[in-house]
């Protein structure tokens, strides 16, 4: 068993040290902030959408047109003129953007597809802080063809955006000898927001990529920007705002075609099935919303991309089913620490299988000052995998001007199950301040998470079932240095959670500087850095230990850039490892040191071909490890963008050499912004395996979505690809709102 709580308890000092001096600074005046008002419509007021603003009611809108450099020259003017207005009625808000350009011809523009990365493209992005309270957002982006791009925004040790998030909104663009413009119509029901508040805050960016210039209209400097809405300006004149009912009814139905292979008998069985389910939401408040799905269906998900695990320690996959999205920022719980005490993943999949979810409820919003997340899934039994009933709790409370404290509370029960009811609970506060010394950010992030025994038998202390840690981090520019110390006791093993190691404890500084070349016409940016990493036992006994010195990184004012890193680690292994897995490759217990080097280097995404490439040489436990990692992104023609990437290593150990190799080949054509087929195919030489995923999309409308999904999986047998499993979904959501 490990000691007591000393170390809890000097975090727990600090921390109200640093809260102490966050409200201090907090209560310091505030800079002015830049202001917009928005522009009230009446009856009288003709409006019709088409990327023009040429409406008159436009006209009597009152633009603001001041944007200012994050680079290449910090505080500089923009390079080209950005006019934007707002209006409103009382179901919708409304953006005018009109982006001049003095060479409309260079403007850069190649995607088109929903949620598509915007790093190739000029781009204009807009925030909006509904509540006014500079910790979170919705962001919305936009490119010169049309592409829509949001996300809902949280703050904390840096900022998060969920990508995955879809708001039912609308843009229109057009281009002209001038440069390109926009109208954007935001529905006040695809926000949450404070009723009897007038004022939200709200930023806008412009992106021209052929420049790689930044331009802001509020909080320009480069320790601000777009993703900080405690720097964004002030949208006034908001009244008598209106989301109708607030109901929201989300149907779909699906029909499922399925080929398996029985791998005792080696024959083929066919399956056909149809269903329908949905959920149904309603706005309780404009804070809040409440919601019930049933029948749950992911079949028109994105596959998982494959990875190859050389580490003692299982991966991570990201979430990427709809349900468990919607709100995912709410459930955040201490991000930059990653005690996980809840992973959706754990909800509705076992082993990457799904499990069917019969039925499922969610309260998402705001009481007050305090964030709302409560969750409950019940799922089937499925072969072996009982029925289980899911339940996740979150509370966020908002601290001073930028700070909050929380606490998380997870349960899972499963009919039938010796294990029995268990359940995590956890506390977590996050103190910031952009005030620091006048204009810097300083911000701390403290953590404890248990939970109940992992089985009826099990004997071990709260304590050893515990996480617990701090974390400093100052993220500035040139500076930016943050230092985390963290706890993660032998038994911790949350049942909603993901813990890939456990029984440690972590210290981990960094350090970079990286400062801009103003005057150069050639280089923007030098880099150095020092990460380092020393991981003990419980019994403070080094177990991995990572020294990681950027000796140099460059950023080319083109957009290109090289990195050269040093690196230097330590492995204490207490247990024999199985590197593949298959008792080829098995490294004793013992002591490992070894020293390598990393390149990486990248050119410009916005040309039509352009990629990245890095390569690694370390050693790795009785011998050596060379890594390639390359990727290639085509983009021939409006549209049409391919992406390809091979990782190969080459391990040399004393007991035999191996290669792995990891291929994937990604096309996809956008008809628009609305319809788009995309190809998805991928192999490794570990498993043999080669899985394909075709998906065509058809946004009818924003809410209204056609998919067409056909997945084939083959295994190498014997010299030839024979098919595992194949199949196809068809499926139509269909959104209606009162």
């Amino acid at each position: 068993m490990t000691q007591g709580p000393t170390s809890f308890e000097f975090e727990m000092k600090l921390g109200l040290l640093f809260m102490f001096l966050s409200l201090l600074c907090g209560s310091l005046s505030a800079q002015e902030k830049q202001r917009i008002e928005a522009y009230f419509l009446t009856d009288q007021d003709q409006i019709k959408l088409d990327g023009s603003s040429d409406e008159v009611f436009w006209q009597n809108a009152k633009p603001v047109s001041q944007f200012l450099q994050q680079e290449p020259v910090e505080g500089q003017q923009a390079s080209e003129r950005t006019e934007i207005r707002i209006a409103y009625d009382r179901k919708n808000l409304y953006i005018s953007a009109v982006l001049y350009d003095s060479e409309p011809e260079q403007i850069k523009a190649f995607q088109r597809r929903r949620d598509a990365d915007l790093s190739t493209d000029d781009s204009f992005s807009i925030l909006i802080d509904s509540y006014n309270d500079q910790r979170s957002g919705f962001y919305f982006e936009i490119n010169p063809l049309g592409m829509m791009r949001d996300a809902i925004l949280k703050t904390g040790q840096g900022s998060t955006l969920n990508i995955a998030w879809n708001g039912i909104w609308r843009a229109w663009v057009t281009r002209n000898s001038e440069g390109w413009s926009a109208e954007i119509q935001i529905p006040f029901m695809t926000l949450s927001f404070n009723p009897e508040s007038e004022e939200w805050g709200i930023n806008f960016q412009r992106i021209i990529r052929r420049k790689n210039e930044i331009v802001l209209w509020s909080g320009n400097q480069r320790n601000q920007g777009i993703r900080r809405p405690q720097n964004a300006g002030i949208l006034s004149g908001l009244k008598e705002l209106s989301q109708g009912v607030g109901l929201e009814a989300i149907p779909y139905v699906i029909a499922n075609q399925k080929k398996i292979r029985n791998e005792e008998d080696l024959s083929y069985s066919n399956s056909f099935s149809a269903n329908a389910g949905g959920e149904i939401n309603y706005n309780i408040t404009p804070n809040l919303k409440a919601g019930v799905t049933f029948n749950t269906d992911f079949a028109e998900t994105e596959v998982d991309n494959r990875q190859i695990n050389l580490t003692r320690f299982p991966l991570f996959f990201p979430e990427r089913r709809d349900f468990f999205l919607q709100g995912a920022n709410i459930f955040l719980f201490a991000p930059s620490s990653n005690p996980n005490p809840y992973f959706s993943r754990r909800v509705g999949l076992q082993s990457g299988k799904p499990i069917p979810i019969r039925f499922g409820g969610r309260l998402i919003g705001r009481i007050k000052n305090t964030d709302v997340g409560i969750l409950h899934v019940n799922t089937a039994a499925d072969g072996e995998v009982p029925e289980g009933n899911f339940t996740v709790a979150r509370l966020t409370q908002n601290l001073g001007a930028e700070s909050t404290i929380g606490g998380i509370y997870t349960r899972r029960e499963a009919q039938g199950d010796s294990v029995g009811l268990r359940e995590t609970y956890g506390v977590d506060m996050s103190l910031s301040t952009s005030k620091f010394l006048g204009n810097k950010n300083l911000q701390f992030e403290t953590f404890i998470v248990g939970h109940t025994p992992n089985s009826l038998r099990e004997v071990s202390s709260q304590w050893d079932r515990s996480v617990r840690g701090m974390r400093i981090n100052f993220p500035n520019q040139p500076w930016n240095a943050h230092a985390s110390y963290r706890e993660f006791g032998p038994n911790y093993n949350p049942a909603l959670g993901f813990a890939p190691r456990v029984g440690f404890r972590r210290l981990q500084p960094t350090v970079t500087y990286s400062p801009l070349l103003e005057k150069s016409n050639l280089i923007r940016e030098l880099s150095w850095q020092y990460d380092f990493e020393y991981l003990m036992a419980m019994d403070w006994k080094p177990a991995t230990v990572n020294h990681k010195i950027r000796l140099l990184g460059i950023r080319m004012e083109s957009g290109d850039s090289f990195q050269f890193t040093k690196l230097f680690n330590y492995e204490f292994l207490d247990v024999p490892f199985d590197i593949l897995r298959d008792g080829k490759f098995v490294i004793q217990s013992g002591e490992y040191t070894n020293q390598g080097f990393e390149i990486e280097a990248a050119t410009a995404s916005f040309r039509r071909v352009s990629g990245s490439v890095s390569y690694t040489n370390i050693g790795f436990w009785t011998g050596r490890r060379e890594n390639l990692a390359f990727s290639t992104f085509l983009r021939p023609f409006i549209g049409l963008n391919i992406s390809a990437s091979w990782d190969y290593s080459q391990v040399n150990l004393e007991n035999g050499t191996f290669d792995t190799h990891l291929l994937r080949l990604i096309t996809a054509y956008d008809f628009s912004p609305w319809v788009s087929l995309n190809f998805n195919i991928q192999y490794d030489n570990i498993t043999e395996f080669v899985g394909t995923n075709t998906r065509f999309v058809w946004v009818i409308n924003p809410g209204n979505t056609f998919y067409v999904v056909y997945n084939h999986n083959w295994v190498n047998s014997m010299e030839r690809l024979v098919t595992t499993e194949s199949g196809t979904a068809v499926k139509l959501t269909y959104t209606f709102r009162f």
